[in-house]
């Protein structure tokens, strides 16, 4: 089974990139956006490790770091835009693993997150994910008259936005887009969507020509830059 990872944060953008990442990282995430929902959850879903990262203003989310730990051990890192040095002694005192002041990285969250794994005797990469690491790739080739991609011959619909960004990345293999760059080839719709969406049209894409989306072999993933397309 895939490691297990509880996110808790009440800003909605922040908490679906950060799942988002994490899913691409092989992981499987829950994401809530209230703390009140934090221990049924956790008792629900058992997770492995937990990432809070919720406004830390000190008494409230210390509390709740205190609450968690009555009912679970696992490793739990805490996210926030607090640099006071006395509430991340507090949230640590408290029961939390680590602490990551915004801004933040996501490739350091992932270091941080594996830290915390190895801490406790768990290993990123389950059994099954290392095989499917060795699957062979699905062909994919781009149908520009039909308007459709063709997975292993078999014809897959996509949307206009998806069909522009496998086309522009397909034609430019190994070429690193950024998500700007990638929005400035296909525009066509409102820009400031697309800005908002694109990583979900990514996603999308994964999920409609990759074996294992969340271990993809054509559309990967450059941190800290943008997407590639590899054969």
């Amino acid at each position: 089974m895939p490691i297990k990872i509880l996110i808790i944060e009440d800003q909605k953008s922040l908490a679906d990139m950060i799942a988002l990442h994490l899913q691409e990282e092989g992981y499987h995430t829950e994401l809530i956006y209230d703390s009140k929902l934090a221990i049924p959850t956790l008792m629900r879903f058992k997770p492995d490790i937990i990432v809070t990262a919720l406004m830390f203003s000190g008494k409230v989310e210390c509390a709740l770091i205190s609450q968690i730990r009555q009912f679970t051990t696992v490793p739990m890192l805490i996210i926030s835009n607090n640099t006071v040095l006395n509430i991340r002694i507090k949230a640590l005192d408290d029961g939390a693993d680590d602490f990551l002041c915004k801004p933040f990285s996501l490739i350091e969250l992932n270091a941080r997150i594996k830290a915390l794994l190895r801490r406790c005797g768990r290993n990123m990469l389950t059994e099954s994910q290392t095989v499917t690491q060795k699957i062979k790739k699905v062909r994919v080739w781009v149908n520009d008259y039909r308007h459709c991609l063709l997975v292993d011959d078999q014809e897959i619909e996509v949307t206009q936005i998806e069909f522009s960004i496998i086309k522009e990345m397909s034609c430019n293999p190994g070429k690193v887009f950024t998500r700007s760059e990638l929005m400035d080839r296909i525009k066509g719709g409102d820009g400031a969507y697309l800005d908002r969406t694109i990583d979900v049209h990514i996603s999308s894409l994964r999920k409609k020509i990759e074996r294992d989306p969340k271990n993809p072999q054509h559309i990967r993933t450059v941190w800290g830059r943008g997407y590639k397309y590899e054969m």
